[in-house]
């Protein structure tokens, strides 16, 4: 059986931190270094792990003819490796919406299950803002374009593969609602609030057992101001530090919407996204509550 399982994310969601806690599982000498982490997962859009794959230079391709070649990287990259007992799941990390190639079939084919990670919208806008050097505004234009994604520019060769991402709600329909794979939901909120039984959950329908004293490890050894102190003194592989102050790990915090965001941005996001942040259990701005309920699941 494949040992493949996606960990789907729209940006600024929560990957990261996620990739870092299973990371930190198994440490045994200290938290696992921000710009060492082991190299079992990866990213799907990676050029590297392509070319490797297929033996062509991704760069000669367009993005539909580079689509149409992924599946069968991932069917090769599963097979390549084979899941074994106690060897824990390959975790790669996925920005993609789960959408279907120029014939039709799925791009993300070859994996036997995926965790998505969620994140409240109006939490993702100001962190896309830093993460992209836009304004609140353009990130929010940005999570409200069906054609958003990320690396499409042709203007240079970006170090990854295109990204189809849609809006922030296509995004996370296209997962829960695809039949292919289960998919087991993990909000941010609930990683945040309840971090060593959402962990647990998560990775035991991955297919690894965790011990509450391993996940106890990896809530401390990732907690979010190691991580910031680790990029502060170090700098962050994933990040391109251009000089601005901007850091990868911002504030790792859920509810800052609430200070961050004007009234009319909070309603610009809401309009767009009300019915599915109402499906993952996000109360709207004009509610009596604005603590979401539990929704951690598996959906098929």
């Amino acid at each position: 059986m494949s040992s493949l399982v996606w960990l789907a994310s729209y940006p600024k969601s929560g990957n990261t931190w996620f990739r870092l806690l299973a990371a930190n599982l198994s440490a045994a000498e200290g938290p696992v270094d921000i710009n060492d982490v082991p190299d079992r997962g990866g990213i799907a859009s990676s050029r590297g792990e392509f070319e490797a794959m297929t033996l062509i230079e991704s760069g000669l391709l367009t993005h539909e003819e580079a689509d149409a070649l992924r599946p069968r990287v991932y069917e090769a990259l599963a097979r390549a490796e084979p899941a074994e007992d106690g060897a824990g799941p390959r975790l790669v990390k996925a920005h993609d919406a789960y959408v279907t190639t120029p014939a039709g079939e799925p791009l993300l084919g070859g994996a036997r299950a995926a965790i998505l990670i969620v994140r409240d919208p109006r939490d993702v806008a100001p962190s896309l803002a830093n993460h992209r050097r836009c304004s609140v505004d353009e990130a929010i234009d940005f999570m409200n374009s069906p054609k958003a994604s990320f690396a499409s520019t042709r203007r240079a060769q970006p170090q990854q593969l295109r990204q189809r991402l849609l809006d922030w709600s296509c995004h996370a329909a296209s997962w829960l609602d695809q039949t292919d794979i289960p998919v087991r939901l993990v909000r941010y909120e609930d990683l945040t609030a309840a971090p060593v039984e959402t962990l647990r959950g998560a990775m035991a329908f991955a297919g690894l057992a965790v011990s509450s004293g391993q996940a106890e490890q990896a809530v401390a050894y990732a907690a979010f101001d190691h991580l910031r102190s680790q990029e502060e003194a170090r700098g962050f592989a994933e990040w391109r530090d251009k000089g601005d102050g901007r850091r990868f790990f911002r504030r790792g915090e859920s509810g800052g919407w609430r200070r961050e965001l004007t009234c009319e941005q909070v309603g610009r996001i809401e309009a767009a996204h009300r019915p599915m942040m109402q499906r993952l259990g996000y109360r709207m701005q004009d509610e009596e509550s604005s603590v979401p309920q539990m929704t951690e699941g598996v959906f098929r």
